[in-house]
This record gives C-alpha cells, sequence and structure tokens, in this order.
C-alpha cells in the first residue's frame, strides 16, 4: 500500500474563505469518493496555529505505484489540483506502508 500525504500551505494575503479557496477545498472534500483508486481519503484544514504549520492536508490511500499514477491522472485529481496551483504551495510524500 502507498500512502500519499500532501501538505498545502495558502500564498502570502490567501484567506480560507476566499469563494476560490472554498471551492477548492470542496474539490478536494469530494475526490474521495469519486477516484476508485483511494483506498483511504481524509483532507481538512489545519487547526494549528504554529509558524511552521501548512494550512491545508490530505491523507489518503492507494494499492499500490500504478494505482498512484492513476490517481494522479484522474481528470477530477488534476482539476482539483488545479484549482490550489492558483493559491497555494504545496509538499508531497508517498510512502509504502
Amino acid at each position: 500500500m502507498i500512502r500519499h500525504l500532501v501538505l498545502f500551505k495558502l500564498n502570502e494575503g490567501v484567506e480560507r474563505d476566499e469563494p476560490r479557496v472554498v471551492a477548492g477545498a470542496k474539490a478536494f472534500q469530494e475526490l474521495g469518493g469519486l477516484v476508485p483508486e483511494l483506498e483511504f481519503w481524509e483532507c481538512g484544514w489545519n487547526i494549528s496555529d504554529r509558524p511552521i504549520a501548512h494550512d491545508f492536508a490530505i491523507n489518503s490511500a492507494v494499492a499500490d505505484p500504478a494505482a498512484l499514477a492513476r490517481y494522479i491522472q484522474h481528470p477530477a485529481h488534476q482539476a482539483a489540483a488545479d484549482r490550489w496551483r492558483e493559491f497555494s504551495t504545496w509538499v508531497i510524500a508517498d510512502y509504502e506502508v
């Protein structure tokens, strides 16, 4: 199994309640039910106010590297990621469990 973690940091001056950010969060919240390769899916806003904290996180799992590749290329994933490119940066970790 592959664990896929993504941490998003909103760009300077971008707020969580902006319509484009709300739409981006909704797109990821709905993604878990749209991509068959996802065996586990959760995402949400960070509740920590520590300076090193990121703003939004995705924690998911797929069966293997091939499933991860299909997930990444899935049109719903591509559309959701495109939204976030407009207003954030992110880091990713994929590891075997």
